[in-house]
């Protein structure tokens, strides 16, 4: 891609005002869209099952999540293309294609159980028939992305993060120990059998998923292709200062409020649904229902909208991020911000990957049975996704002078290695068990 014209320097007054309101960009939208509905019934299920036991997963994945985000988005915003274009310049066709289609598999399942979680918690609010919402939802999360202009669609995106205020407001509508919930934060409070690991590999790849990655990483690539005052960081290394501490900001906001909110899911349904001796959940859907005997149905009842709130914003996140490795990956133009016919592929992908997930709920497959296990495979498709993008952040032929290093490249490397051990520590529990 030719350079574009350099930025022009404003004064500091703008400049200051620029990047107040740019701190709500793509980290935040990704850090919301992580807490979709899918995640909701893992966090939920986690709470249910093991109490206050799984707080501590928060205070690790924090950090860890964010550096992987903040080097996601440095690749995209350095080189201008998303991970899938990278991997397809510098790496063999073969692995990019494996790693696109284990990406847009799992996103396929988890846009299916998202649909039928929203579909399911509209109906318990109004009692009407669920299959009607999940076609509704299908229809108006596809055709957002398709039809909607970029600016105006990321606009709807930001204002839609405000639903992640439904979980905290629940947490304070329930009667919380909070002295065992904080012990759980620092102190594991369980006992590490094959359940237990197996829930931990599912909280850790709902929680950073590849999926993020991707979607991250091309929206800042988006970006600069829309954006006449943003470049590639390595033709442009005047914007670098500004940039980089812009996406760290942007990054740790986001990744911050998804965390919380995961937290707040856990303490909540520890402090209900496990007290109550509630521990089988299937579904976030199903943690809204239980919810409501024990702790209200005002409580129940935001639960279940945050559900609809959270599913918005996910499944145009899913659907994108699959569409961007996609295209990418073939070579073919993409982004929100191109008309649909000049970039066929892309779109082609957003509603072929959500109608697939939506007709998931129309047939045998449990897209809820199948979401766990799709978690799971998002921990473990993690760590080569994680060990690439690592390998592609150090490569000046991408990043320029850019390049990740220091802590940063630290904790990058150590996500991936908790990443891996994790999965392997799931294989040799469930070998055991067997």
């Amino acid at each position: 891609m030719a350079a574009k014209p350099t930025r022009k320097n404003g004064n500091s007054a703008k400049n200051s005002k620029v990047r107040l309101r740019e701190i709500i960009g793509p980290g935040l939208i990704t850090g919301a869209s992580d807490d979709d509905p899918s995640g909701i019934a893992t966090y939920s299920q986690a709470g249910a099952q093991f109490g206050y036991g799984l707080g501590w997963t928060m205070v690790i994945t924090f950090p860890l999540m964010s550096a992987v985000q903040m080097i996601a988005a440095r690749i995209g915003r350095a080189s201008g293309r998303g991970i899938a274009g990278n991997l397809r310049c510098h790496f063999p066709g073969w692995l990019t294609t494996v790693l696109v289609v284990l990406l847009l598999t799992a996103n396929t399942i988890n846009i299916g159980a998202d649909l039928g979680a929203m579909a399911d918690s509209t109906a318990l609010v109004t009692g009407l028939p669920a299959p009607v919402f999940l076609v509704l939802f299908a229809i108006f999360c596809a055709g957002a992305e398709v039809v909607l202009p970029y600016e105006r669609y990321v606009r709807i995106l930001k204002w839609l993060t405000l639903a992640l205020f439904a979980y905290v407001i629940t947490l304070f509508l329930v009667n919380v120990e909070w002295g065992d919930a904080l012990t759980g934060l620092v102190v594991p409070q369980l006992h590490m059998d094959s359940q237990a690991i197996t829930m931990i590999v599912a909280i850790f790849g709902t929680t950073i998923s590849p999926y993020l990655f991707f979607w991250q990483a091309s929206e800042e690539a988006e970006e600069v292709e829309t954006r006449d005052d943003r470049h590639p960081l390595r033709h442009a290394p005047e914007e670098g200062e500004t940039e980089l501490k812009r996406i760290e900001l942007d990054t740790i906001a986001g990744m911050g409020a998804s965390n919380l909110v995961a937290l707040a899911i856990i303490i909540t349904t520890a402090a209900t649904l496990h007290a109550g001796g509630i521990t089988d959940i299937n579904s976030s859907a199903d943690a809204a229902e239980a919810l409501r005997p024990v702790a209200g149905s005002y409580a129940s009842l935001i639960f279940a909208l945050g559900i609809v709130g959270t599913g918005l914003l996910a499944v145009p996140v899913l659907a994108g991020s699959a569409a961007y490795g996609i295209g990418e990956a073939l070579g073919q133009p993409v982004g929100l911000d191109r008309k649909p016919h000049r970039a066929k592929a892309f779109y082609a992908t957003i509603v072929i990957a959500t109608a697939i997930g939506a007709l998931m709920n129309f047939t045998p497959i449990n897209p809820i049975k199948a979401l766990f296990w799709a978690a799971v495979i998002n921990g473990i498709v993690a760590v080569p996704v994680m060990a690439v993008m690592m390998l592609l952040s150090t490569k000046t032929a991408i990043m320029g002078r850019f390049t990740v290093h220091g802590p940063l490249r630290f904790v990058g490397w150590l996500a991936t290695a908790v990443m891996a051990v994790a999965a392997v520590a799931m294989f040799v529990s469930l070998a055991g068990a067997a």
